[in-house]
């Protein structure tokens, strides 16, 4: 049997080249106004793509990671008391920091310290959904009953080694645009993205949440190191997971903001997932990638996305899906391109995929 157990979100926060704030992460994806532009902090003399989605005011990486999880603690009301029962699960990049903080595991501990977080710690780094992993696991956690309430941040700022390795791979887009869904699309584009949630049970400390995790589902496609499977097999089957555990109908989502990084193959198995997954409901439902214009932040790029979800849902508008430049008959999903619309449903997934073929699908609900 699956457990429903809800779990509030009750904090949010997070920092991109959109700006500072959940808000403005909102408001910048509803403008549809990319962020990408050429990159200052670091050479990239010699590299086939110079662009990407940099914020001008960020400090190191373990500073705002900092200041992120107080400001979600702050917004959901948590006193001293309150975070020294919390957890903390932390997603962020395997390699060492090299902007002088700490280095990554130390990083979870200096970071539960730092921000007087005295229950379990756990560091995830399995690539781009490092993030959304770890909110599915403290979606777990509460829902066991292990703990009554989990810190999740995540953070990742464009550093020269990813950049050079997503470049040689040829993986940037070479027109220096995201077009996720888009004919014409020629790849992905990397950006800034600190974020951090506080989860807690529903039932809890009765203080009024911002939305709830409704469900989550979590698979392997092991089709190939690097591409996806075409029939995007795995992300059904984390779509199907969450849809089951939430306890709702294909028909009942109302908005899919999607992986979509703006490359072809990964983009067209995405839209073969949700045809999979949703059925005819797949040609319905309103679509579109925030990475157009905030850029993939890799290890953080879930629990960015799912902050942006959680204020699309608050506020009733959906975002932009940015770059468009035409229909490709391999997405055949109503993307939503030309204006926000206005949300027709509660509910709405969040999905993240990942070289190896992982996956994962958050399913959230309106407070």
């Amino acid at each position: 049997m699956v457990e429903r157990t809800p779990v509030a979100v009750t904090g949010v926060h997070a920092v991109s080249a959109l700006g500072r704030g959940a808000e403005a992460q909102l408001a910048g994806a509803l403008a549809g106004v990319p962020a990408f532009a050429p990159v200052r902090r670091f050479d990239v003399t010699g590299r086939r793509v110079g662009v990407a989605a940099t914020a001008g005011d960020v400090g190191p990486l373990a500073e705002e990671l900092a200041d992120a999880v107080d400001v979600a603690c702050r917004a959901a009301g948590l006193d001293r008391a309150g975070r020294r029962e919390s957890a903390l699960l932390l997603a962020t990049h395997g390699g060492p920091v090299t902007d002088g903080g700490p280095e990554v595991p130390a990083l979870g501990g200096w970071l539960a310290d730092r921000c007087g977080l005295g229950g379990r710690t756990r560091v995830y780094t399995s690539a781009c959904v490092s993030a959304s992993t770890a909110v599915a696991d403290a979606a777990t956690m509460i829902g066991r009953g292990d703990v009554t309430r989990v810190v999740v941040a995540a953070g990742y700022l464009v550093e020269p080694d990813q950049y050079a390795l997503f470049d040689a791979g040829r993986a940037l887009a070479t027109d220096g645009a995201a077009r996720p869904f888009s004919a014409g699309r020629t790849g992905l584009l990397l950006g800034d993205g600190v974020a951090a949630v506080v989860l807690e049970a529903a039932d809890g400390r009765g203080g009024e949440p911002v939305a709830t995790v409704r469900g989550w589902g979590r698979a392997g496609d092991a089709y190939h190191p690097c591409q996806p499977d075409p029939a995007g097999r795995g992300l059904a089957r984390a779509v199907t997971a969450a849809l089951r555990r939430a306890g709702l109908e294909p028909a009942d989502v109302g908005y899919v903001n999607a992986n979509a990084t703006g490359t072809g193959l990964s983009d067209a198995a995405e839209a073969a997932a949700l045809r999979a997954a949703l059925g005819e409901h797949a040609g319905r439902v309103p679509v579109s990638s925030t990475k157009a214009v905030h850029g993939h932040a890799l290890e953080a790029s879930g629990l960015l996305e799912l902050v942006v979800t959680v204020q699309a849902l608050r506020h009733g508008k959906l975002p932009v899906n940015a770059g468009w430049l035409g229909p490709d008959p391999a997405c055949p999903l109503d993307v939503i391109v030309d204006a926000p619309r206005p949300a027709g449903s509660p509910y709405a997934l969040s999905l993240n995929a990942a070289f190896g073929g992982a996956n994962t699908a958050l399913l959230v609900g309106a407070a």
